[in-house]
């Protein structure tokens, strides 16, 4: 396959560039928002009503000229009333354009929260599979830059680009109805010269700043990575390396930014030297016109005030364009982001699950993460309602993608899997998940207080619901103790916490919840076996009433349970009771045989 040639990827990029302004487009003109439509109408006219008095100004400045120079009569206004309306024009013009400004504001800052807001909402909603895939500096990256794009593009795309372009189509006509046809072509010229000076460097400069932006990603990811994982660069006296491998990326953003401003500096150098010969060469004009006679001292102002008038927004012109290439560059990463297929998603007019008693069924699955690599192959089993049925084998063997499967982290790719009789695909995906709590092997908690983490569980929880989850769990009386007590911050994932009390106030979260089923997702096999002895009764309890399914790595947890399913290499290998599966002498009695000599080995 050959490699894009450089027309390609600009036409790919101006395609992607019409894709982002239409996606823009409906969040300034929404449907059945009328006040937005209104906003956009009124800040539209005052920033023509601008315009035309600025056009306007210099002619009154070459009035007030002429007059005090003696080249004209007297005007009815005189020299200082000309002045004084000068002042007024030019106080107009600025009143609009702020009042624009103010009457706009709304609709931009609706739009940026509307878009930022259903980007974050669809971030949530794509699957598993691809948020394991994707760092999360990358993705909060890409919105910070993408919802900044949109309202840099909504600001200075209506009015910069649009009002520039107008106000130098006006002082060609002025220029050419008040003076003559020579000099609207020479200030056409300088334009068109400028721009397009302007438009092939900024051009070559969008090049320079997307690899800049790359390597501000990639820095920004290895310093989010380093931070969340400060425990582990702790425990391999590793703070030297990560520092050198953040420096290492930070080299090349460096090499990036001094690339991209010295190719600034080029633009504007070479901008600078285009604005000048075009304004000298009018001036010349107008200077020889006014010896010639042909032109008054107030034309000659008036010629210099025009081109100054028109030199000022044509400076930013090149910061304008780069700033709005690179603003759909980024708007076009985030709506990449928004067209992201979501994996799992509910069909339409899914109803919501109807749990009687919460009987969960496995029916012949097959599952895997990759295709090429099966990780369930044909799995049956039956969880009866109120059962407490525990799932072990070893590891790769599948007993955490049950989990996963069962929650609709991903679709099984053969059988089904049923609660109540309901396939998990036919049914909303929130019903669904409201019906199911899950205790991970590492609880993860917000950077908030206990009271926070626990009320998670349920939304508008009342503190005495909090309360009485957090005794149920066993940690009520910890809390207490605490000098903030349940205000108490838990730092970033929980740090501040042990790990059997993170576990605690993880159980406790379920608790409020109050699911019919509980999944407990190997969650005591972190902790020490005194810490497990104690969080098992905390479990015990929570799991009274329930269909509880257990992933478990040790199983003097999960002796007592109704029933064990064993599974190998992706498949049910044994089911039964403790005592019945070890008097088998099969796989599980194997397992357990090897858990007890080590167990009494670290003895």
């Amino acid at each position: 396959m050959p490699p894009d040639t450089s027309a390609e990827i600009a036409a790919e990029e101006r395609r992607s560039g019409l894709r982002t302004i239409r996606r823009v487009g409906p969040y300034l003109w929404p449907e059945g928002k009328l006040w937005v439509k209104q906003r956009v109408v009124i800040a539209m006219a005052l920033l023509v009503f601008a315009k035309l008095i600025a056009i306007g100004t210099p002619y009154l400045y070459k009035l007030a000229v002429d007059t005090l120079s003696g080249e004209v009569s007297e005007l009815m206004l005189g020299a200082v009333g000309l002045t004084v309306a000068y002042g007024m024009a030019r106080l107009m013009t600025v009143a609009f354009q702020q009042l624009r400004d103010a009457i706009f504001a709304k609709v931009g800052q609706r739009a940026l929260r509307t878009l930022a807001l259903e980007t974050f909402s669809h971030i949530h909603r794509l699957s598993m599979r691809y948020h394991i895939t994707r760092k999360t500096g990358g993705l909060s990256r890409i919105i910070e830059r993408g919802v900044k794009g949109v309202d840099f593009l909504l600001r200075f795309m209506l009015f910069s680009v649009g009002p520039l372009a107008l106000e130098l189509l006006l002082v060609s006509i002025a220029l050419f109805f008040l003076l003559d046809v020579w000099y609207m072509l020479v200030v056409m010229v300088v334009i068109t010269l400028y721009v397009w000076f302007t438009f092939a460097v900024t051009e070559w400069r969008v090049k320079l700043r997307r690899e800049m932006n790359k390597q501000d990603t990639d820095a920004n990811q290895k310093a989010i990575d380093s931070l969340l994982n400060f425990e582990t660069v702790k425990y391999f006296g590793a703070e030297a390396r990560e520092a050198q491998r953040y420096d290492g990326a930070m080299r090349h953003y460096e090499s990036a930014a001094i690339k991209t401003a010295t190719s600034l500096a080029m633009l504007n150098a070479g901008q600078s030297a285009i604005i000048t010969t075009g304004l000298v060469s009018v001036m010349v004009m107008a200077a020889f016109g006014v010896q010639n006679g042909d032109l008054t001292v107030g034309d000659f102002v008036m010629v210099n005030a025009y081109m100054i008038q028109i030199t000022m927004p044509l400076n930013f012109l090149g910061t304008v364009y780069r700033e709005i290439r690179q603003s759909l560059v980024d708007m076009g990463e985030m709506f990449d982001l928004l067209e992201q297929p979501t994996e799992v998603a509910d069909k339409p007019g899914a109803p919501d699950i109807k749990v009687s008693g919460g009987a969960v069924a496995l029916r012949d699955v097959a599952f895997g993460y990759d295709p090429s690599r099966p990780i369930l192959k044909g799995v049956s089993v039956n969880v009866g309602a109120g059962e407490n049925v525990a799932l072990v084998g070893p590891s790769g063997s599948g007993k955490s993608t049950i989990g996963r499967l069962l929650f609709r982290f991903y679709d099984v790719q053969g059988g089904a899997v049923q609660i109540d009789g309901q396939d998990v695909r036919d049914v909303t995906q929130d019903s669904l998940h409201a019906a199911i709590g899950v205790v991970p092997q590492d609880t993860v908690l917000f950077n908030d207080t206990i009271r926070y983490n626990i009320g998670y569980g349920r939304d508008g929880a009342t503190e005495a619901e909090i309360i009485a989850a957090a005794k149920s769990a066993q940690i009520h009386d910890f809390i207490t103790s605490l000098p903030e007590g349940y205000d108490t911050q838990v730092g970033e994932r929980g740090l501040k916490l042990s790990g059997g009390e993170k576990q605690r106030v993880g159980i406790a979260r379920t608790l409020l919840k109050n699911p019919p089923i509980l999944l407990l997702d190997e969650a005591t096999s972190a902790l020490d076996t005194e810490t497990e002895a104690s969080i098992q009764e905390a479990l015990r309890r929570a799991g009274e009433g329930r269909t509880v399914i257990t992933i478990a790595h040790r199983l003097s947890t999960i002796a007592d349970a109704d029933r064990i399913v064993v599974l190998q290499n992706g498949e049910v290998v044994e089911e039964g009771t403790h005592d019945a599966l070890l008097a088998r002498g099969g796989r599980y009695a194997a397992l357990w045989a090897r858990q007890q000599a080590e167990e009494e080995d670290a003895a």
